[in-house]
Parts: C-alpha cells; sequence; structure tokens
C-alpha cells in the first residue's frame, strides 16, 4: 500500500488555522486592536466599510516594526510576545500564539503600512491569499496601519455563512468595546461607511463605560472595589432596578483581557439574591487582576475563557464584594436590629412640633350590653361619613380563592344560563370555551401574540399604518450604537406608524406612534425590537418586517395573569379563529388545545 499521509502546503494549513482564529470580520478587528495596543498604542483608530466584509481598517500610533519584522510578522507562529513554553504562564500582552495575521492573510487582501518612530522610511506589504505581492519602502508615519480588504474572497462558501450588515456590524461594535473597555486609558476612533459611530477619549474607567453606554449609564453605576492577596475587583454593577431580561452589559475583563465565565457571573448574580426579579439579569463591568501565573488563557481559541488556580476563593471573594458594595451604596435592604421603625417621624412632620392636642370625643349613648348600638351619634370633629351600603360587607372577606375560583355549583349555573360558546377564564391564564364536539383550551398570551402578529404584518406590508399624533413630543436616551440600529429601521418604523422628530447621538425624540400602542409602551417595545434585531436573522426586506412583527406582538401582547372580562375573552377567541395560522403563535408554540367529547369521555371511563 502506497503512503497517503502528506505535508499540507503553507496556503492550505494557513486557511485552516483561519478557520479557527477568523469565523468573521469581528474576529480580524479583535485580533488587530489587540496588536495596536500591544505595539503601545496610545491612539487607535477602526475604519469599516460594509460591516468589514470590504474593509476592515486598524491605524495606530504604536512602536512600529522595521522591514524584517514586518515581514516575519505574517509567518505562521512568529510572534514577540514569547520565547519559550514556560512564558506561556506569564503572558501580559493581548495575541501570543503568532497566527493571526498569517491567518487573516490567508483569505484577505491585505496592505500593511509601518514605520519605526527613530527611522525616516518606513514599509508597505501586499499580500494576497498568503502570496506577498509587494514590499517596499514608503514614506509613512510613525505606528502601524494595516488594511483587510474583500474578507474570505478565496472562500466564497465561508462568505456565503456571514449574516447581515446589522448583525456583523453589531458583533464588531461587541469586539470595539470590550477592547475599548479594558483600556480607558487609550483614545479609540470607530468609523463605519463613513460615520462617526465611537469618538472616546483617553478618561477613567467611569467615563469610559458612560462614554461607550451614553450619558443615561452614570446614575445606575455602583462603584466595587476590594483588594485581597489573591485577587484585586474594581468596576462597577448597575443597581437592581436597571436590571434587563437580556444578558446585554455583563463584562468581565481579567488582567485587561475580556474574558467569558458562567461561573463567576453566577457568583455576581447571587449576590444580586433578593433583589431581582425573576428573569431578570444584573448588568456589570467587572476588572479582576490576579498574578499572570495563576491563570491559564491558553485553552480557547479565541482567548475569551480562561482557567483560574483558585477558582473557589475567586467566586467567594468576587460575590462578597458586589454584596458588600450594594449594601454600602444602600442599594440592598439593610437589617437594623436596634431600631423600631414604627417610631420613625413621618418625613413631613420632622422638625415640626403639634399645635394642638387632638380632641376625644366620647358616645354617651353607647352601650356595650346591647346588640345593636345606637347609630344616631356622629362626631362633629370627624369628617369621617358611615356606608349606608352593609348588605355587602361579608364580600370584604371572600378569599381570593373563591374569587378566582368558582364553585362547580357556580360554574354548572353559569353554564346553565349561557349559550354554547361561552368561555370562561382559568387562573387568568387559559380560556375554556365549548364548541359542538367538545370544548377548546386557548392559551391568552400566545393566542393574542399571533392576532397581534398577523396584525402588524399587514399594516408593515400591506396596508398603509396609522399614527397618533402625540400631544407633546417623546424624549427617549438610548446607546449610540442603538441609535444606528434605529436608524438604520427608520423607514421601517415609520411603515408601521412611528413618526420621528429628530435621531441624535444619544436620543430620539418621537412625535408619533401606531395607533395600537400607548405613549407609556413606547420605550418598551423599542427596546425589545432592538433586542430581537440583535440576534441573527438573514437579511431579507421580508424577514426585517418579520421580525418587528414577531417583537411588536410579543410586546404588546395580553400576559398570563391578566383578568379579561367576558366581552374580551370573546373578542379574543374570535379574532384568533379569523387568523391565517391561528393553531401556532408567532414563535411556533400552540395556541390552543381541542378536546373532544370522546376524549373527554375517555378520562372518566379510563377505569
Amino acid at each position: 500500500m502506497s503512503d497517503i499521509i502528506q505535508l499540507l502546503p503553507d496556503h492550505v494549513a494557513n486557511q485552516i488555522a483561519a478557520g479557527e482564529v477568523v469565523q468573521r470580520p469581528a474576529s480580524v478587528v479583535k485580533e488587530l486592536l489587540e496588536n495596536a495596543i500591544d505595539a503601545g498604542a496610545t491612539s487607535i483608530k477602526l475604519l469599516l466599510k460594509d460591516a468589514g466584509k470590504t474593509l476592515i481598517q486598524v491605524i495606530d500610533n504604536g512602536k512600529g516594526m522595521s522591514n524584517t519584522d514586518a515581514r516575519l510578522s505574517f509567518e505562521r507562529h512568529a510572534t514577540s510576545k514569547i520565547k519559550d513554553a514556560q512564558d506561556l504562564f506569564n503572558l501580559n500582552t493581548k495575541g501570543f500564539r503568532g497566527e493571526a495575521l498569517a491567518s487573516i492573510a490567508a483569505i484577505a487582501h491585505v496592505e500593511l503600512k509601518t514605520k519605526l518612530a527613530q527611522d525616516e522610511l518606513g514599509t508597505q506589504l501586499k499580500i494576497e491569499g498568503s502570496k506577498v505581492i509587494s514590499q517596499e519602502v514608503i514614506s509613512t508615519s510613525a505606528g502601524t496601519s494595516i488594511a483587510v480588504k474583500n474578507l474570505f474572497f478565496n472562500i466564497p462558501a465561508r462568505r456565503n455563512f456571514l449574516k447581515s450588515d446589522t448583525i456583523e456590524t453589531r458583533h464588531i461594535v461587541d469586539e470595539f468595546q470590550r477592547v475599548a473597555l479594558a483600556h480607558p486609558d487609550i483614545s479609540f476612533l470607530l468609523h463605519h461607511n463613513g460615520n462617526e459611530i465611537y469618538h472616546l477619549k483617553e478618561s477613567n474607567l467611569r467615563k469610559r463605560v458612560v462614554a461607550v453606554f451614553g450619558a443615561k449609564m452614570n446614575e445606575k453605576l455602583v462603584p466595587i472595589n476590594e483588594t485581597t492577596d489573591l485577587i484585586t475587583v474594581n468596576g462597577f454593577v448597575a443597581k437592581p432596578e436597571f436590571s434587563k431580561k437580556k444578558r446585554g452589559e455583563q463584562f468581565f475583563f481579567v488582567n485587561n483581557r475580556f474574558i467569558k465565565s458562567s461561573y463567576l457571573n453566577h457568583a455576581v448574580v447571587s449576590a444580586f439574591e433578593g433583589l431581582l426579579e425573576n428573569g431578570y439579569h444584573p448588568s456589570y463591568f467587572l476588572y479582576l487582576t490576579v498574578p499572570p501565573n495563576s491563570i491559564d488563557i491558553n485553552i480557547h481559541p479565541t482567548k475569551t475563557e480562561i482557567k483560574f488556580d483558585n477558582e473557589k476563593a475567586i467566586y467567594a471573594i468576587l460575590r462578597a464584594t458586589v454584596k458588600h458594595s450594594l449594601g454600602q451604596y444602600n442599594v440592598s435592604p439593610v437589617l437594623d436590629f436596634n431600631r423600631d421603625s414604627s417610631l420613625d417621624t413621618p418625613y413631613d412632620f420632622k422638625g415640626k412640633s403639634t399645635t394642638s392636642t387632638p380632641k376625644i370625643t366620647v358616645d354617651p349613648n353607647f352601650n356595650p350590653f346591647k346588640t345593636e348600638p345606637q347609630q344616631s351619634f356622629q362626631p362633629k370633629t370627624s369628617s369621617y361619613t358611615k356606608s349606608t351600603d352593609t348588605q355587602s360587607w361579608e364580600s370584604l372577606y371572600t378569599s381570593v380563592e373563591a374569587i378566582e375560583s368558582p364553585s362547580q355549583n357556580q360554574l354548572f349555573h353559569q353554564e346553565e344560563e349561557t349559550e354554547t360558546g361561552k368561555t370562561f377564564q382559568i387562573q387568568k391564564k387559559y380560556l375554556l370555551s365549548s364548541i359542538k364536539s367538545g370544548m377548546v383550551l386557548i392559551n391568552q398570551s400566545l393566542a393574542h401574540q399571533r392576532v397581534l402578529y398577523e396584525e402588524f404584518l399587514e399594516n408593515i406590508t400591506v396596508n398603509e399604518a396609522m399614527s397618533q399624533q402625540l400631544l407633546f413630543p417623546v424624549h427617549i436616551s438610548f446607546s449610540k450604537t442603538d441609535i444606528e440600529m434605529i436608524q438604520s429601521m427608520k423607514s421601517d418604523l415609520e411603515n408601521t406608524g412611528f413618526l420621528f422628530e429628530s435621531i441624535a447621538d444619544e436620543a430620539i425624540v418621537i412625535k408619533g406612534i401606531p395607533t395600537s400602542i400607548t405613549e407609556s409602551q413606547i420605550s418598551l417595545i423599542l427596546e425589545q425590537l432592538l433586542d430581537d434585531m440583535k440576534l441573527e436573522v438573514p437579511e431579507t426586506s421580508f424577514s426585517h418586517f418579520d421580525v418587528m412583527a414577531k417583537s411588536f406582538a410579543k410586546s404588546l401582547a395580553i400576559k398570563t395573569g391578566t383578568a379579561l372580562s367576558n366581552k374580551e375573552q370573546e373578542n379574543l377567541v374570535n379574532d384568533l379563529f379569523s387568523c391565517k395560522e391561528p393553531s401556532v403563535s408567532p414563535f411556533g408554540k400552540a395556541t390552543f388545545k381541542t378536546l373532544t367529547i370522546k376524549e373527554i369521555d375517555a378520562i372518566f371511563n379510563s377505569h
């Protein structure tokens, strides 16, 4: 049998390595930004075109490279960060494997310009698909500029797997935010298709968080500071009232490197115990500093997961630190067993003295031995008027269970008086309606989602949506990235009935809304829509509308626990069965279940 094992050509090996290093444009952004930081840059610019598919350019004022280093930087396993294997356990830099530039150059057109500060001339290098096209001496500024063009030009299959520009831009912004938050002492600039998204000046940690996420973030932050022999913890957590249903603003940095850790996340969440509503998640920006030799960051290709030597101790310190800060800043309740709150002076009466002694009036006709006290006496000093309706006082003591769950006799009596098709609400969650063949059980929330979804979709794609003018325009603050998304969806939102007065850097002004929503729901609907649009949805005009209709339906649908009148119940049932697809919600869940007489009989005849 002939030999079948052979060494791969370098360009093929580089393309395979690129599969680990470069999944999407955001991967390139991460590697190039980290290289700029390792080069000692104090100012970094990121320029993008078409969500990085056409161009990703990073310009820094770092120390630059010599002519030889510029060429070697694109070789596999070429790195200035480590000399031997022992250095892997004492890393203070971002990149160290020496595969990033080689991997990027294997799947794109790369142009590098670089110059050492002490040199008069620099180097320009052009590479296409691992092949060096040219290398020449040029006049350029100190530092490095690297432009990555036409990503995946030679791997069209990989390019086809990329998502819409909106989603790919979102991933790039995520990487940009992580790097910018880790290094507040460096100024960052981000431009996309000629538009400035971020201009972050050198600042302190708090100012950097506020600059990235908007001015409204400042009031939400609770400082975290703790130093132990094992670890130093700095940063911020957001107050519990600003928690979110989505795990968006959650950042861990270990030695200035962004990491993901469900274990440490659990420590933070447990510190919020009793302060968060069910299903809500805290926001945090936590910076952990540990000895480099106490962690291993080489366990994952993207280096976002690390291993700690003292995991349990770090968990306990982190949880205690966050819990202490929440208590220190009066965010969490503190028990004082030496204080009787019933003796506290109401706020309005602090510092005031009583002006008159309360008058005590006695009813001279009161006789405790009579079964019915006389009702004729009424103190002149009191404004209280006794209610004449004494017939239904017993209803004040009716149990909740009795209200929510009528007795069998009541249900039977109600059924006797009504016609076929009458609906009943069960546990404020389900609607029960009788039909000729048996009965149907409807989930009120999912059913309403289906009704609203089809209504919104028709308004967006077919009808001309109606708007209601607001008496006073509504101002809502958003982060810069969210503003950019709203700007990209502006025409679609106007098709649903929204009218915008202005869209600025960190706020929008709305002067009109769809007739189907109320003013108080505007912020909720837009935040839900932004969260849904950030999910990975292919870019087609219809799917864009589809996501919008689903998002509106989810936000506005009747929730479990909402009591419905008989008329509302009947309207919902009629609306549901007028839908094109009444049997499933917009998210594929069953809206109702039918039980035939035969199936009901089988329940009682099974034994």
